[in-house]
């Protein structure tokens, strides 16, 4: 049998990118325009939603399992997924077209260019759902839950609104905790392993992604923690 030197998902992928170009919940702003301060939503997404909704994003969204399935629970929110590989959520994108959630959008971008993308109070909460753990010490600056990021989310989101980290990394937990308490964080919520102790909130147990689905089956807990910078 003679193979294919192209990888058997790269015509997928090309495909996906096209179809995101014509969905009208997918935006793609260029990183030289962001960072110039030429994103024309920043501080106007109640033009693209067409409401006044409170904004919830989800960083790093991957398939955008969760965009999507909060958009589902709470109708009377907004919910933006944000991660740079496109081809990841044209899933969520797409299932949020054909089951009719006006209430959903996808963002093709960094993460730190989130303070670029929203104006300072302008979203109301925040999630990060299965981040990699980054857990090599030259890998820090990518933690998504690291100082320098920590920065960007308070600049972005209500002075009261919580920031969610849901994750099967142990190390992503103990690191996420201990910075905050050396922060003096108001830490609302923690639990290192959600399916067998009471407590955590609905939207926590109701949505499961597909890779923690494979994280249940192999036995691994599955870590939450909920905050708020003030």
């Amino acid at each position: 049998m003679v193979q294919s030197n192209h990888p058997v998902g790269s015509k997928n992928k090309l495909k996906r990118f096209k179809e995101n170009e014509t969905f009208k919940n997918v935006l793609q702003p260029s990183r030289v325009d962001v960072s110039g301060g030429k994103f024309p939503l920043r501080g106007r997404w109640k033009d693209h939603f067409g409401n006044n909704h409170p904004i919830v994003l989800e960083l790093g969204c991957g398939k955008g399992e969760y965009t999507v399935g909060l958009a589902r629970l709470q109708p009377d929110k907004n919910f933006i997924g944000i991660d740079i590989k496109g081809a990841r959520f044209w899933r969520g994108a797409k299932t949020a077209l054909e089951e009719g959630l006006d209430n959903v959008a996808f963002l093709r971008s960094q993460i730190e260019l989130v303070d670029l993308l929203f104006a300072a109070n302008e979203i109301s909460e925040i999630w990060i759902t299965f981040p990699d753990p980054q857990i090599k010490y030259k890998r820090t600056k990518h933690r998504m839950t690291n100082m320098h990021f920590l920065d960007k989310y308070k600049k972005v989101i209500c002075p009261d609104g919580p920031v969610h980290l849901k994750t099967d990394s142990e190390f992503m937990h103990g690191y996420t905790l201990g910075l905050l308490h050396g922060l003096d964080m108001n830490i609302i919520y923690a639990n290192h392993d959600v399916y067998k102790n009471e407590g955590s909130p609905k939207e926590v147990l109701e949505i499961q992604t597909f890779y923690e689905q494979q994280y249940l089956e192999k036995g691994k807990p599955i870590t939450y923690i909920q905050f708020k910078f003030q």
